[in-house]
């Protein structure tokens, strides 16, 4: 597997976790910041369990709930931004590794199925 989206997921994940402490505490958003941490951080967990895979199947399978989860998470930013938690700064660094994650993630799902 490309190790690439295992070290790019990763640092995402660092992103998310920071970006909630700061929603946390500086913006006092609890109910978002859980919802974007659980799915910010679990495209790599499962990118990570993908890499452990028993089989062809078991590997894909990670890797589309990897491209579930950055799905998901793309939707948890936007609505960050439009309810003005995000700056329009920090949205769009946040959402450009998002979406370059979803990009290698569809990738890696095309390339396995063949």
């Amino acid at each position: 597997m490309n190790n690439n989206i295992y070290q790019k997921s990763f640092q995402f994940a660092v992103r998310i976790v920071k970006l909630c402490k700061h929603l946390q505490m500086e913006q006092k958003e609890y109910i978002l910041s859980k919802q974007v941490l659980r799915s910010g951080t679990s495209i790599g967990a499962n990118v990570a369990e993908a890499q452990q895979a028993q089989s062809k199947p078991d590997f894909t399978s990670k890797i589309n709930i990897a491209l579930k989860e950055a799905a998901e998470t793309d939707y948890w930013l936007r609505l960050l931004h439009e309810t003005e938690y995000l700056s329009k700064t920090q949205f769009e660094s946040m959402i450009s590794d998002c979406d370059e994650i979803e990009s290698i993630l569809v990738s890696i799902v095309k390339s396995s199925k063949q």
